[in-house]
């Protein structure tokens, strides 16, 4: 009995192993229609509406710093959210952050049926109090049984939204 007790245990502490993603691999200010990692991969959540060019991503310097973020490349397609697509569930996604002064930040979650299952968000992103100072990071997180995909969505033309990480925890297989 306590061997399967064991196996039991050990299956269970797999699955809720976090699965990180930090961006550092990616190529600074080169828009790409798609880009991703660990399975998971990240675009534009549809096509863009003010413009017939094609939908992209971008990496962005965290300035004071060398990392890196990801971003809706669009400067006047702000409205467009930047999605993940997961390569399998998961029962939670956090997302590290930055962005510009004065921008929202919305993190909403969808199982494979495209229903909203959970969302967080943030009416303005923290601010810097001096100049001087890096733009303060922040987090949001989305919990759900079964999570496909992500969208982040929030700022307005001219304002920027990145991810300077994202982790997953993959849901226990059915």
């Amino acid at each position: 009995m306590r061997p399967l007790l064991f196996v039991l245990t050990a299956a269970a502490s797999v699955a809720a192993e976090e699965i990180v993603i930090d961006f550092e691999r990616a190529e600074i200010g080169k828009p790409v229609p798609t880009w991703s990692d660990k399975g998971v991969v990240f675009s534009l959540a549809s096509a863009p509406v003010n413009s017939k060019a094609v939908g992209r991503v971008m990496f962005f310097l965290y300035i004071s710093t060398d990392r890196k973020g990801i971003l809706n490349a669009m400067a006047n397609e702000q409205a467009v959210p930047l999605q993940a697509k997961l390569p399998r569930n998961a029962s939670s996604v956090t997302l590290v952050l930055w962005g510009s002064t004065g921008c929202a930040a919305k993190l909403q979650a969808f199982d494979a049926n495209d229903q909203l299952v959970d969302e967080a968000a943030v009416a303005i992103v923290p601010g810097r109090k001096s100049p001087a100072e890096p733009v303060p990071q922040f987090t949001l997180r989305v919990q759900a049984p079964a999570i496909a995909y992500i969208r982040l969505s929030g700022p307005r033309n001219g304002e920027f939204l990145a991810a300077d990480e994202m982790r997953f925890v993959p849901s226990a297989a059915p």
